[in-house]
């Protein structure tokens, strides 16, 4: 018996053209990690990993010398009765509440005012940028010696003017009230910029319209202006806040913390405890306390935010609704 060969069978040109963009898929994938692979390894080194190795330092008695040991929320339980780390949280919100609205303002004010079509508008916009392009070291060196009791600018100032010596940064009355002040010299810059952007991509049309509805600046400002720089606002609250509650530098530099722990905020606290005392496992407690406040933060101002798109889109519809019966009314 002959057996007849079976005639071969050409595969579809589909299946051929999908294995083929298979195989590129493949082929770009693999080009693609070639090229982030040392991204994503620095990402994972210097950023997830000693996150996670932090948070297991907190729940341990650690020096990072000796061997440690695992002590559970001890470190926690430490801070809830530790005076100190109480005086460095207020510290930190007396700094926060002061220097973000302040902050906020001023940069709104200076905005506001800088938004005009005036001779040398570009060298005054840059006059105001300047400091905060310089670095919170160099402020804080700056300021030292302007501070200084006995030798600074400030005090042959006041001396001028019939104003005996003041402590400045060497009086716990004064010296976190300056902090801000420093802050400020700087941090109202960032502000500013960013307002200034805003403003600008206000619809002109909208301030035109009020202004013919015979609406006064402070109405234009209060009721189209405004509202308009709400996302920007929540945006630079936000900022300026965690900027707050991580300054370290300037403390560093002109401080140390003191005097009498009047300048300690959470971060120096953590550096304190980390890394003069070597008490690692304690510090990095307190780190994940402020990093849980940060993340609370965020958490509640985008929930503000999302209310007030919810409310907008609302009253966006409703608008509609409204014209639209008017139009069928009319028709």
């Amino acid at each position: 018996m002959v057996r007849v060969p079976r005639p071969l069978t050409l595969e579809p040109a589909a299946a051929a053209r999908r294995r083929t963009r298979t195989r590129r898929a493949r082929r770009e994938a693999a080009a693609a990690w070639t090229f982030t692979a040392p991204a994503t390894l620095v990402i994972l080194g210097l950023g997830i990993v000693p996150v996670v190795w932090s948070l297991l330092l907190s729940f341990r008695a650690d020096d990072l010398v000796t061997p440690g040991r695992w002590v559970g929320v001890d470190n926690y339980r430490a801070l809830a009765e530790d005076p100190n780390f109480h005086t460095a949280v207020r510290n930190t919100l007396v700094y926060a509440g002061l220097y973000v609205p302040l902050s906020l303002a001023g940069g709104l004010v200076l905005a506001l005012a800088l938004n005009r079509r005036i001779r040398l508008i570009g060298l005054y916009r840059t006059l105001v940028f300047i400091p905060f392009v310089v670095s919170a070291t160099a402020q804080g060196v700056l300021f030292s010696f302007i501070l200084d009791p006995q030798f600074g600018a400030a005090n042959s100032l006041l001396h001028q003017f019939g104003i005996s010596p003041q402590g400045f940064l060497g009086d716990p009355d004064q010296a976190l009230y300056l902090l801000v002040l420093i802050s400020l010299w700087s941090g109202v810059g960032f502000c500013v910029v960013v307002l200034l952007a805003a403003l600008q991509d206000v619809p002109p049309e909208l301030v035109e319209a009020a202004r013919l509805d015979g609406a006064g600046r402070w109405h234009v400002l209060r009721h189209v202006t405004l509202p308009t720089l709400a996302p920007v606002g929540v945006f630079l609250l936000l900022w300026q806040f965690i900027q707050a509650l991580q300054v370290f530098d300037l403390v560093y530099v002109t401080t140390k913390g003191g005097p009498l722990g009047s300048t300690t905020v959470i971060v120096y606290f953590v550096w304190e405890q980390a890394f003069r005392t070597f008490t690692a496992g304690y510090g990095a407690a307190a780190a994940y306390v402020l990093a849980v406040a940060l993340f609370a933060a965020g958490g509640a101002l985008r929930l503000v935010r999302w209310r007030q798109a919810r409310a907008e889109a609302g009253a966006a519809r409703a608008t509609t609704r409204t014209g639209a019966t008017g139009e069928e009314a009319a028709r």
